[in-house]
């Protein structure tokens, strides 16, 4: 009597939609070797694809034959795809199973392995299976495909949206919420130039984004947050972007804005210095001993944290933080915005708004301009490739730069054509502003450490020491000096006091104004002289 393991195999789109199901082959299989008179050694059951033979339940199989030489003569299954749907490698393990004494056999579709004829025929189931999958497979590309030009993203969902189905059916990208905004923060973080991939990164993950550092490299070049899906190049057809259907996060000026400054085509201002709260004029302080920048950091005392700023050289210079930040701040009690030159800043801002739209349009002509260039470029790029004068390889690289241009400076164009304030809507915010700035005490004391640390830069041209703040020597920009009056110079003059300068000379000779003569030179009487007294 034969003894025979019986293989199943199912994969989920077959057993939902072919009713290749488990228990439907296995019944099938059982009785065929209780007709026969076959013994059923084991049943195996596999739920893996039949494209190679890197399956658990088959490895396991192929183990145990070779253990057990002579315990089993046959491996049934009901059809040949079961068995596999590559046909080189079904080939070779069918000719692995022979030599290990073991014959393969599908009861629906037998095959005499001793007929070479039969070999045709085994080519054929095999074959069909594979030609269907490979048929399936570039049917769901072009699927995909067409997909993504009618504008519909497919895939798994970006970070910043979800993955959801419309009553009708078809698949669609919705907005995540919070995560949504977290990523058109870290874009606005990015497009200003000021941190570092890495602390936007450690920043938006601590405010509760949900990824990875890779992902969130990948995520930042991706054009679908400004709503343009790729498609890439495929045989003849050119890579292309399409406007997709779901809602954007950021506009389009926005990420190609991130674009550039990632890529280096616009300078990006300097990494700011991170200091903690305890000592805001870290990075700004300079050693009175050797002109080296200030460290700032805590040491841990019994009971609590002690902060200081310190220099990293051998000079041993140490300063405690909490009286230098004290006297900061007593130096920025002397600093106070006039009341008229208040007012005057305010008439100056309003006026320069009003002047602010003759250069918008000439800003917008330079655009629609540039805009126009790169369209004509275009043009005649197309027609040079028409008479032969331009290379296929070349046109295409054109095209491709220009096209890029061309979205760009319309992305600009949209984002420069949005409404503004008006004069009206800019009033009171303004006079917010104004009162704001009128002490800067009271702003800095009610800041956080950010933007502390960035109005300390605004104030000073260059880093200074303990003792500038304490003398009040430290030197300052340019617009602090024009804009604030320090109220210890305006002291130091007394009421009605006046000072005259006079701008003639106030020494002469001791002699007359006639010139003298022999004998006379000792005789002033009769003339008039000056003395050494100062008028």
């Amino acid at each position: 009597m034969k003894t025979a393991d019986l293989y199943i195999r199912v994969s989920t789109d077959e057993q939902a939609d072919k009713g290749y199901s488990q228990r439907d082959q296995a019944e099938r299989l059982e009785k065929y070797c209780q007709d026969k008179g076959i013994m059923v050694r084991k049943v195996i059951f596999e739920d893996h694809s039949a494209k190679t033979f890197q399956r658990p339940a088959w490895t396991k199989l192929l183990l145990t034959l070779r253990k057990q030489r002579g315990q089993t003569n046959l491996v049934l299954f009901t059809k040949w795809d079961r068995f596999s749907r590559n046909a080189p490698d079904a080939y070779n393990m069918i000719r692995m199973l022979k030599s290990l004494g073991v014959e393969p056999q599908a009861i629906e579709q037998p095959l005499d392995m001793d007929v070479p004829e039969n070999k045709m025929m085994l080519a054929i189931y095999l074959t069909a299976p594979e030609i269907e999958n490979d048929r399936r497979g570039l049917n769901t590309f072009y699927g995909l495909r067409r997909a993504r030009k009618e504008g519909r993203w497919t895939g798994l969902a970006p970070v910043g949206y979800i993955n959801r189905t419309a009553e009708n059916g078809k698949k669609y990208l919705a907005l995540d919420g919070e995560q949504a905004a977290l990523m058109a923060w870290a874009f606005k973080e990015l497009s200003k130039g000021k941190y570092a991939i890495q602390q936007v990164f450690k920043r938006v993950v601590e405010m509760g984004l949900n990824c990875s550092k890779n992902n969130f490299l990948c995520q930042i070049r991706n054009p679908i947050y400004c709503g343009i899906i790729q498609i890439p190049s495929h045989k003849d057809e050119e890579a292309q972007t399409v406007t997709g259907l779901h809602e954007p996060i950021i506009s389009t000026a926005l990420f190609y804005k991130v674009q550039d400054i990632l890529s280096g085509k616009k300078t990006s201002i300097k990494t700011k210095i991170l200091a903690d709260e305890k000592v805001p004029l870290k990075g700004f302080l300079t050693c009175s001993r050797c002109s080296r920048t200030l460290c700032g950091s805590a040491s841990k005392g019994r009971s609590a944290y002690y902060y200081y700023y310190h220099c990293s050289s051998a000079c041993g210079c140490r300063l405690k933080a909490e009286p230098v930040n004290k006297e900061f701040l007593s130096f920025l009690k002397d600093f106070s915005l006039n009341s008229k030159t208040a007012e005057l800043f305010k008439l100056v801002i309003l006026d320069e708004f009003s002047n602010d739209s003759d250069y918008n349009k000439e800003y917008r002509a330079q655009l629609v301009k540039q805009l126009t260039e790169a369209n004509n470029k275009l043009s005649r790029a197309r027609e040079l490739l028409l008479f032969g004068d331009l290379e296929t390889n070349d046109y295409k690289s054109i095209k491709t730069e220009c096209e890029e241009n061309i979205v760009r400076l319309e992305a600009q164009l949209q984002e420069f054509g949005r409404k503004k304030y008006s004069k009206a809507q800019l009033q009171p915010i303004l006079n917010d502003a104004i009162t704001a700035l009128c002490d800067l005490y009271t702003i800095f004391t009610k800041s956080a450490i950010e933007d502390q640390r960035r109005l300390i830069g605004s104030m000073f041209k260059e880093k200074f020491n303990f003792q500038n703040i304490q003398h009040r020597t430290a030197e300052m920009t340019e617009t602090f000096n024009r804009i604030y009056l320090i109220r210890k110079k305006l002291e130091g003059k007394k009421i009605g006091q006046k000072i005259f300068k006079n701008p003639l000379p106030c020494e002469g000779w001791l002699m007359g104004l006639e010139p003298t003569t022999l004998g006379t030179t000792n005789q002033y009487s009769n003339q008039l002289s000056y003395s050494h007294r100062v008028f």
